[in-house]
């Protein structure tokens, strides 16, 4: 059982100790630089969803985004302690039959490779992968790459038997990403969908939940990595938005504390009303964000093994609510694995299964991301809590 009696920087404090490092190398993480341009280059007449463009919550080890400080052993959580701290490990099925979709822009030119070494390290199974362009093949882009490295990655960590399709978006344009989004449900039959990068909210989003309202699939998104605020598309009442959690672990990988992490992005849509599904856990009138939360503060983060980031090739420990965005659609696979038929949007099903059995989930009941505090039940940092997967998988598994 999670416990919370310490105070929340104490526990952060501890966590990155646990972690293989100390509080005094804080200073060697940074947010991922992404920026790609564009954004000033696009037409003011153009679309909306042209000129709107994204990014990854994502942050990696290094003091800088050109000197990463990549290493040649991984440094982080393993897969079996990440396995072992959320219960994957008691769970009998591998996502066989399923296919997770990855959505990113950019994507990366080592990714079959640098999984295979991924693999082959932490003694996993080789992966089934396919990357698709449908757009064309963009250039490089260090910092969307390590992203869609980490995405495949720890996907492939939680569900090792599913296989794995990453759509790369040619540019971070909303547009675009759509469109692979698109690509990825119409065109290659994906059943989760996994979205780790966002933007600020924007008056017609609401215009684009289309994309996400799709029968027999579940989309996942990133809620940001900046504290309280709301991005989109994790504000869309038919994604599942993926909050942070600080995850402290002993050396077996059994959860000692589980916390609110700063950077978790969370808060009421601007735009998007509240879905029936979340009234009895939220007063606003407005969509609340995240609906669940996973481990994403980056002192407890995840090893990634990429080649040629900024002229490097290694380890990078990497965290943010990207990574869990990932790990949730993996989730995702197994259950439906389990499935006489897939989910229709997890959303509403996950807020069900929390209203007969909060046990499912790891109440999160302390740490706040700057506007709002972790609490009982439901809040705006981590949701209704991060997955108790021997339980909750089963009972999501048994919904009609």
């Amino acid at each position: 059982m999670r416990t919370s009696t310490l105070s929340f920087l104490a526990l952060a404090s501890l966590a990155a100790s646990t972690a293989g490092f100390s509080a005094e190398n804080r200073k060697d993480f940074h947010k991922v630089d992404q920026d790609e341009g564009p954004p000033g280059r696009v037409s003011s007449s153009a679309p909306e969803i042209e000129r709107i463009h994204a990014r990854a919550p994502l942050w990696a080890r290094g003091a800088t985004h050109a000197a990463p400080m990549a290493t040649t052993s991984p440094t982080g959580y393993t897969p079996a302690q990440i396995r072992h701290a959320y219960g994957f490990d008691k769970i009998t099925g591998n996502g066989a039959g399923q296919t997770i979709a990855i959505v990113d822009a950019y994507g990366s030119p080592s990714l079959a490779n640098d999984l295979k070494v991924f693999s082959t390290t932490f003694g996993l199974q080789q992966a089934t992968l396919a990357v698709y362009y449908p757009q064309g093949r963009p250039a490089a882009n260090s910092g969307w790459a390590l992203e869609t490295t980490l995405d495949v990655q720890w996907a492939h960590a939680i569900a090792p038997g599913a296989r794995i399709v990453v759509v790369v978006a040619k540019s971070a344009s909303i547009s675009n990403l759509l469109g692979a989004v698109d690509y990825a449900v119409k065109t290659l039959g994906a059943k989760q969908v996994s979205m780790s990068w966002g933007a600020a909210e924007f008056s017609s989003e609401t215009k684009y939940d289309s994309h996400f309202n799709k029968t027999g699939v579940s989309f996942f998104a990133s809620s940001g990595d900046s504290g309280a605020g709301v991005i989109w598309p994790a504000a869309s009442p038919y994604v599942v938005a993926v909050g942070g959690t600080t995850l402290q672990l002993d050396s077996t990988g059994t959860a000692l504390t589980e916390t609110g992490w700063s950077g978790s992005g969370g808060g009421i849509s601007a735009y998007c009303k509240k879905p029936a599904w979340q009234s009895g856990f939220s007063a606003a009138a407005g969509r609340a964000v995240p609906d669940v939360s996973y481990d994403a503060d980056p002192y407890t983060g995840f090893p990634v093994y990429i080649s040629n980031y900024n002229g490097t090739t290694g380890w990078i420990q990497v965290g943010g609510t990207s990574a869990g965005a990932p790990q949730w659609a993996a989730q995702q696979a197994l259950i439906n694995a389990a499935r006489t038929t897939t989910m229709t949007g997890a959303g509403s099903q996950l807020y069900a299964t929390a209203t007969s059995a909060y046990t499912d989930f790891f109440d999160i009941l302390s740490g706040s991301n700057g506007a709002y505090f972790c609490s009982p039940s439901y809040d705006l940092v981590t949701g209704l809590g991060s997955p108790n997967a021997p339980a909750l998988v089963p009972a999501m598994s048994a919904t009609k």
